[in-house]
C-alpha cells in the first residue's frame, strides 16, 4: 500500500511517499517552496536517485500538488508508474480542536469541522484544508486522512487546559490549551521506551521536541498529561522567531507605546521574537552557537535564556507527575546539537539525571540513550518521524474503513 504524505504551509509543502508494505519504505520526498510567489521553488528526492531542485511559478496548493503528482510519476524522476499505486492521502493538520481526538478519514463532515478551526489556527488550518481540497480535485475518489497535532493531547486533564480568564471565554470561543507537535511526541515516546526496553505505560516521560518550533510534553503512562504550547504555538518554550511564554501586559505596553495594531503583534511574537530577536541575528541555532563562540554576547544571551527555559519545564513537569523516568530529544536542535543537550540536561541531579558527555557527544541525528548507567532517569535521543506517523494512521484508518464496508 502507497501512501502520499501531505504538509501543507501556507507558502509550502512537503511530501513524502510511502511503501508501507515495504517495510514502510519512503519511495521520495521533497519541498515545494514560495507558493503565490511569481517564482516558486521544486526540492524532489526519489530515493536512489539524485535530488533535483528547479523553479517554476506555482501560483496555488492546487497547481503544487498537481506537480508534486506529475513528478512522482514522471519516466526519469517518478518511482511510480500511474496514481493508481497511490491508495490514499494522509494530512498533517495543525489544529482539531476539541472534536478530533484521533486522526480520521476525511468526508464532508470532517472538512466542516476543520473549518470551524480555522479561527483557532488561521495560519495553519486554512492551508491544510488546501491540500485535501486539491488532491479530491486532482485525484476524485482517493481516500484521504487528516492526522492532527492536537489530537494526542485531548487527554491533558482541565486543571491543566484552563486559562485564568472568565470561564465564559472556554465555553463561548473554546480558549483553552490544545498543546501541539503531538504527532512527533507520541512517535518519540513510543520509539523511546522500546529503546530502553520498558512498557510506556509504566513511564514518566518527559518530550522535549527542540526546533525552530518547539514544546515540551509530560507523558505519564502513554498519555499527555500537559504542553508546553498553549491555545496557539507560541506559548511555552522560547523558539526560533516566536517568543514563546510572555506577559500579557508587556505585549499591551509594547502596542500602545509603539502604536501598532494585532497584526503587526501577531508577526511580532511569531515572527521577530525568540532566539532571533534576542540575538539580532537568526533564528537558526547552529548560527547562534557559532557567534557565541565567537564571543557575541547576545548570542550568548539567547542560549542561555533558551536552555533556561527548556529547564525549568523540565522541573515543573518533573514535578507535575512527581518523578521523571525518561527525557527524550528530539526536533532539529534536540537531534543534533549535544551542546544544547548538555547544556539542559546539567545541573539536573536532584532529579538524578546523569548525562555522559561521551555518548552525548557521539549521537547526532540517530537514536541514541546518552545517560550514564548510574543515571536515576534515562536520556534518550530520538529522531522524530511526523510523515511516519501519519502514513501509519492513514493506512490502519482506510483498511479499517475497507473491512467495514
Amino acid at each position: 500500500m502507497k501512501i502520499l504524505v501531505l504538509n501543507c504551509g501556507s507558502s509550502s509543502i512537503k511530501y513524502q511517499l510511502f511503501d508501507m508494505l515495504a517495510d514502510e519504505t519512503v519511495l521520495a520526498k521533497g519541498l515545494l517552496e514560495r507558493i503565490g510567489l511569481p517564482m516558486g521553488i521544486v526540492n524532489h528526492t526519489p530515493i536512489g536517485k539524485e535530488k533535483i531542485i528547479y523553479e517554476q511559478p506555482i501560483p496555488n496548493h492546487t497547481a503544487g500538488i498537481e506537480i508534486i503528482i506529475k513528478i512522482l510519476i514522471d519516466k526519469e524522476l517518478g518511482v511510480i508508474k500511474s496514481l493508481n499505486e497511490i491508495a490514499a492521502a494522509g494530512h498533517r493538520v495543525a489544529h482539531g480542536g476539541e472534536h478530533f481526538k484521533n486522526s480520521v478519514l476525511i468526508n464532508n463532515e470532517t472538512k466542516s469541522e476543520i473549518s470551524k478551526c480555522i479561527q483557532l489556527a488561521p495560519l495553519h488550518n486554512p492551508a491544510n484544508l488546501k491540500g485535501i481540497l486539491a488532491v479530491e480535485q486532482l485525484i476524485p475518489g482517493l481516500p484521504q486522512v487528516a492526522v492532527f497535532d492536537t489530537s494526542f493531547h485531548q487527554s491533558i486533564p482541565d486543571y491543566a487546559y484552563i486559562y485564568g480568564i472568565p470561564y465564559e471565554y472556554y465555553e463561548k470561543m473554546e480558549i483553552r490549551r490544545y498543546g501541539f507537535h503531538g504527532t512527533s511526541h507520541k512517535y518519540v515516546s513510543d520509539k523511546s521506551a522500546k529503546l530502553i526496553g520498558k512498557n510506556i505505560d509504566d513511564l514518566k516521560i518527559i518530550s522535549c521536541h527542540l526546533g525552530n518550533g518547539a514544546s515540551i510534553t509530560a507523558i505519564e503512562n502513554g498519555k499527555s498529561i500537559d504542553n508546553s504550547m498553549g491555545f496557539t504555538p507560541v506559548e511555552g518554550l522560547i523558539m526560533g522567531t516566536r517568543c514563546g511564554d510572555l506577559d500579557v501586559g508587556a505585549l499591551l505596553y509594547i502596542m500602545e507605546k509603539e502604536n501598532i495594531d494585532t497584526k503587526q503583534a501577531n508577526d511580532l511574537i511569531n515572527k521577530k521574537s525568540g532566539v532571533f530577536g534576542i540575538s539580532g541575528l537568526s533564528p537558526d541555532m547552529r548560527d547562534i552557537e557559532s557567534a557565541a563562540k565567537n564571543g557575541n554576547k547576545r548570542a550568548q544571551l539567547a542560549l542561555d535564556v533558551y536552555a533556561y527555559r527548556v529547564k525549568k519545564y523540565i522541573g515543573a513537569y518533573a514535578a507535575a507527575m512527581n518523578g521523571l523516568d525518561l527525557l527524550i530529544f528530539t526536533g532539529g536542535i534536540g537531534e543534533n546539537s549535544s551542546f544544547m543537550r548538555e547544556k539542559i540536561a546539567s545541573d539536573l541531579e536532584f532529579l538524578g539525571i546523569k548525562l555522559d558527555s561521551n555518548l552525548n557527544n557521539s549521537a547526532k541525528g540517530k537514536d541514541a540513550l546518552i545517560s550514564t548507567t548510574d543515571s536515576n532517569a534515562y536520556i534518550v535521543v530520538a529522531t522524530t518521524n511526523e510523515e511516519l506517523v501519519i502514513a501509519r494512521d492513514t493506512m490502519c484508518i482506510v483498511n479499517d474503513n475497507l473491512s467495514k464496508n
